[in-house]
């Protein structure tokens, strides 16, 4: 398309993103109208996208990363001929799949965008999925706003794909020089930018992005460029084609003054469809590979470490399923992903240690069609959380799996021990979380999760612990165990992982003193068994949680909620790590957390004791 043509595209983006901001009376207009010469040019002249079939393989992937600029993109899908005007229109109102920040709610968005910094990791993992995996020359375009070249996040994923060579990701860089509050820390300083993506391999192209024959040559340079990712840093004004507002401070996420008199000094409305460019025909290389599902088994008595059973139950999912892929962030062979890795070199992953972009780049691959299963320290997933969270908002399918749970790891200390990760996992929408205590237990429980909507998010523990369950036994989502139960039971203990086994050592205490206990092991702390909860509290009174995590949003408030549906709510004691762990052995460090056997034994007699007084 010409550069008099693109011009006008440019004008009718910029027009409609104030007309749909101003029907809802907010959102992003100015930021819009600074990046719409760029939307233009890629659209006219360069994306390879079929509207119709947004999951057509060879289809080429756009991410607004910098998602307030909403209304730009959905004058892009009207001007695409996705949406009509009708719909432009109802931006931001209750019921619009035109939400302030774009979500998968429509088809063409892969991942919600808003929470800046994400758009490019969770690109780098479709650029991954594209060259290593599908194997189909499909672009990954990212558009970025220059604020959020800030974010950690950013460089992370900015030296994972100049380390993986993705020369199919380009970076679009809106260098409007306003942030929220003011300018950015390098203004219109291109060679800023330049400099930095350059130090780590980039390949870097700066222009005038309001001039569309610059934007058109750039993005064809971007894409013929061989081993290297690309970055065009564009200089732009926000506000562009608005006296009123161009490059003013103050204007960010409000709908223009005037924006009757804006559209007529842009020209007024138009109208003009682009006829997008359709991609090649391609396949999808990945299937399920036949094979039946062979888990490994464990002998009951053994001692085996849970994340053991991990690695090996990912290993053989990744033989029968095809679409198993594994990252984790340079602790495989603690996560025990190395398994996988060696099983299945094609398909596993090295992240580093970056853990915002190792749960990115699963984000990414799914998006693709893949079944990811990304791994780490359970301490450290916790420095991913809002991309977890927002992996939620893009109702994404991701298999997380945290290693070096609770004070059980030992001499290690604190830094180290996941003491927070029930309760972060617990707490994102439509999640699911579970905490084996044995190998077998393990495997059927990494099975369970390669078929879970949404994020799933599976606890390990470091040290080897006694096998309790044959190989043949089931473990349904949202189930539990009940190890030990009688008719004499005087309290239940509710129990998950690693205080499992200190609970069943508890019982044999107690019971050479003649008190009976029943033991429920919560291997599904989300969704919990409330009915299996309800029927213990029925029939002994009294409930006591232990759990190798901090007393907060873990174990003991996923079982007080299940009497949060108008049952009366049972007496309810709570073992938890309340103490903050030095370094000493995993029996020490379980004794000072007051979480051991001799520990549940106590607080079980004191429950007995407290009962017959009353």
């Amino acid at each position: 398309m010409r550069n008099e043509q693109l011009a006008q595209l440019g004008q009718q983006l910029r027009v409609d993103a104030i007309r749909a901001a101003d029907a809802a009376g907010s959102g992003h207009p100015t930021s819009s109208m600074s990046a719409a010469d760029l939307a233009a040019v890629l659209l006219a002249n360069h994306l390879r996208y079929d509207f119709d079939r947004p999951d057509h393989p060879g289809n080429d992937r756009l991410i607004f990363s910098k998602g307030h600029a909403s209304p730009l993109l959905y004058a892009f899908y009207r001007m695409a001929g996705a949406i009509d005007d009708e719909e432009l229109l109802t931006f931001r109102s209750l019921d619009s799949r035109l939400e302030g920040h774009p979500t998968p709610r429509l088809p063409w968005v892969d991942v919600a965008t808003g929470s800046l910094g994400q758009g490019l990791p969770v690109g780098v993992g479709m650029a991954l999925a594209g060259k290593r995996l599908d194997q189909i020359p499909y672009r990954v375009w990212v558009l970025a706003g220059d604020s959020e070249m800030a974010e950690g996040s950013v460089w992370e994923a900015v030296e994972h794909a100049a380390y993986e060579h993705l020369d199919n990701l380009t970076l679009i860089i809106d260098v409007n020089r306003l942030g929220q509050r003011g300018p950015t820390r390098h203004g219109w300083d291109l060679e800023a930018y330049a400099r930095r993506l350059s130090a780590f391999g980039w390949h870097t192209i700066e222009i005038d992005g309001h001039d569309v024959g610059a934007v058109d040559a750039a993005l064809a340079e971007a894409g013929s460029t061989i081993g290297q990712p690309s970055a065009i840093i564009a200089r732009t004004r926000k506000g562009r084609g608005v006296a009123e507002v161009e490059d003013r401070e103050g204007m960010h996420g409000k709908p223009l003054p005037d924006a009757d008199a804006a559209i007529e000094e842009l020209g007024g409305p138009r109208f003009i469809r682009v006829d997008v460019h359709k991609p090649p025909a391609a396949r999808v290389l990945h299937t399920n590979l036949g094979g039946p599902l062979s888990l490994p088994t464990f002998d009951v008595g053994d001692s085996v470490a849970t994340r053991t059973a991990y690695g090996k139950a990912l290993a053989a999912l990744g033989s029968a399923r095809g679409d198993v892929v594994a990252l984790d962030g340079e602790v495989g062979d603690s996560t025990r992903t190395e398994y996988f890795a060696k099983a299945h070199p094609s398909r596993h992953f090295e992240c580093y240690i970056a853990e915002q972009e190792l749960v990115a780049a699963a984000v990414g691959m799914q998006a693709r069609g893949y079944v990811p299963y990304a791994s780490s320290f359970a301490a450290f997933l916790t420095r991913a959380h809002d991309f977890i969270r927002m992996a939620a908002v893009s109702r994404a399918a991701i298999k997380l799996v945290g290693s070096h749970a609770g004070v059980a790891i030992g001499q290690d200390g604190p830094s180290q021990m996941g003491l927070e990760d029930l309760a972060m996992f617990r707490a994102v929408h439509g999640s699911t979380v579970l905490y084996p205590c044995d190998a077998n237990q393990t495997a059927r429980l990494v099975a369970a999760m390669a078929e879970l909507p949404g994020v799933s998010y599976l606890r390990t523990s470091r040290g080897d612990m006694p096998v309790v369950y044959g190989p043949d036994e089931e473990f349904p989502v949202g189930g539990s165990k009940v190890l030990r139960s009688s008719d004499r039971d005087r309290v239940t203990v509710v129990a998950a992982g690693v205080t499992v086994h200190e609970a069943l050592r508890a019982a044999e205490l107690l019971g050479q003193e003649g008190i009976d206990v029943r033991i429920v092991d919560l291997y599904s702390v989300k969704p919990v068994d409330a009915v299996t909860l309800q029927e213990a509290a029925d029939a002994t009174g009294c409930l006591l949680t232990v759990e190798d995590h901090r007393p907060e949003g873990g174990i003991g408030d996923a079982v007080a909620e299940a009497f949060t549906d108008g049952r009366p709510m049972p007496r309810l004691v709570r073992l938890g790590v309340r103490n903050m762990p030095g370094s000493a052995t995993p029996e020490e460090q379980l004794h000072m957390a007051g979480i051991d056997a001799e520990s549940i034994a106590a607080g079980v007699r004191l429950l007995v004791e407290q009962a017959v007084v009353r």
